[in-house]
């Protein structure tokens, strides 16, 4: 199945985490730690638990999802460039966070998570050394010959984030997995900054 495909028979939870992933490994282009958007998947993971909160309020006591992610964007706008101009990837990377719903259950989550999916392996594409010769969408509809190697392992990343949070079992469970996959993903994409930090010196 494409990832397309897999977007669009997704339910909300998986939506709100397949977006989150998607932003969780781009992080480093926002000066992020690798902890900030810990929260996030926290507020996942509660509503997860106690059968799928509709707003990701959790236990009602104003820290949920909405509370979280204004936290979060303070602290990744603090970790931004002070006063530098951001590049490309790193715009797509902040556009990610200021699209991010009020709430994991919100109208807009299913297009969150396809902006989110798009812009991922835009900047994926943008970091790769080797060329992409294919427009994104094509690799999203599953035309995948001649891939990059960056742009073709966070293809691969989305779509095993979709399948662990589709697969039988406890939702919390597959929370876990999908952040698995997406701890090593930003670990990639790190060093990818890093490198194209230490070339510019």
């Amino acid at each position: 199945m494409s990832l397309v495909e897999l977007i669009a028979r997704a339910d909300e939870r998986s939506l709100a985490a397949s977006g989150l992933a998607c932003l969780d490994r781009c992080v480093p282009l926002l000066g992020g730690d690798d902890e900030v958007l810990r929260p996030l998947w926290g507020a996942l993971a509660d509503g997860a638990r106690e059968g799928g909160s509709r707003d990701g309020s959790g236990d009602g006591s104003g820290d949920g999802w909405a509370g979280r992610l204004e936290r979060v964007r303070a602290a990744l706008a603090a970790a931004g460039p002070d006063g530098a101009a951001e590049d490309e990837a790193a715009l797509l990377a902040r556009r990610m966070l200021g699209a991010a719903p009020p709430a994991p259950s919100a109208a807009g989550v299913r297009e969150w998570a396809d902006v989110c999916s798009v812009a991922s392996l835009r900047i994926h594409r943008l970091l790769d050394p080797a060329e992409d010769p294919a427009p994104v969408d094509s690799r999203r509809e599953g035309r995948t010959d001649g891939m990059s190697p960056l742009v073709a392992a966070e293809l691969r990343r989305q779509i095993a984030v979709l399948e662990l949070l589709a697969a039988p079992g406890p939702a919390d469970a597959g929370l876990s997995r999908a952040l698995a996959v997406s701890t090593e993903g930003r670990r990639v994409l790190r060093a990818v900054v890093s490198r194209r930090a230490r070339g510019r010196v």
